[in-house]
């Protein structure tokens, strides 16, 4: 039997980002499913206050040098890596020039979300599954942690479902207490648009805002896992409409567990 390979792409993990309840599920749930056998990939994006000398980032040349083109405008992809001594994993970063080099992750310093996240999650999105394409590594599971990744639901289901490496995939996206009020920009449809995907797989982001953008990742999702114990009730109400397997929230002491046989059980399905 083959051992079952999960791509893990995280919005936050520590100790690049500080402690919050994604990052942690971000650095030890990969730790935990790679003790139980499994291989594994673990991307997350890279932020400016993430501190590349203390943590030993260095770039990987033979991944990077590709551009991403996102409303006509070339964005060179950088790839960064570093490694977790503790845990034997190594982390990626997407990394790019334009979108990732502010002192802060989400917001500006005055506490205003940055206009172009929107380009930014396409950059992270598409950036992460064009660098597993180049490491030629067929993900079983594909685990999405926290709105930023919120696209890659849809990539893997419409721009890369011909893409022999992810034609098995089934993603799973895991939602947490970290809502926004946040709207997007206008234009946020038309810089998603990307081989495969057509104005009908985008008509439910009209007038994108935050809550329209955690339905449409969940209407491309395979499963849906309860990061928080407790979700604002929109995310709740969006949940119980769906007709996939939901994993409810689980007690930290345990999460590794039930995290790992969700996974056998979505695979069998």
């Amino acid at each position: 039997m083959e051992t079952t390979k999960v791509l893990f792409i995280s919005q936050e993990i520590t100790p690049y980002l500080p402690e919050s309840e994604m990052s942690l599920i971000g650095r030890y749930l990969p730790q935990g499913i790679q003790e139980k056998g499994r291989e594994i990939r673990t991307f997350m994006p890279r932020f400016g206050n993430i501190n590349e000398r203390r943590n030993q980032l260095h770039e990987v040349i033979r991944l990077s040098g590709m551009n991403l083109i996102i409303d006509d405008s070339d964005h060179p992809l950088i790839i960064k890596v570093a490694s977790i001594q503790a845990a034997r994993m190594q982390v990626y970063f997407i990394d790019n020039d334009d979108y990732f080099h502010r002192k802060t992750t989400i917001q500006s310093p005055e506490g205003k979300y940055f206009e172009d996240n929107d380009e930014r999650m396409i950059f992270f999105a598409r950036g992460v599954l064009e660098t597993i394409k180049k490491l030629r590594w067929s993900p079983d599971i594909i685990h999405c942690h926290g709105w930023f990744t919120s696209l890659v639901p849809l990539y893997i289901k419409k721009s890369y479902s011909d893409e022999p490496l992810f034609t098995n995939s089934k993603v799973i996206f895991s939602a947490y207490d970290n809502a926004l009020n946040e709207t997007y920009r206008d234009d946020f449809l038309g810089k998603m648009k990307f081989d495969g995907v057509e104005d009908e797989d985008l008509k439910m982001m009209e007038k994108p805002t935050f809550d329209k953008l955690t339905k449409f990742a969940f209407k491309y999702s395979d499963a849906i896992i309860k990061g928080s114990e407790s979700l604002p009730q929109f995310i709740e109400q969006q949940i119980s409409d769906l007709d996939i397997p939901i994993l409810d929230y689980q007690d930290p002491e345990k999460y590794i567990e039930e995290y790992s046989d969700f996974y056998d059980k979505i695979l069998t399905e």
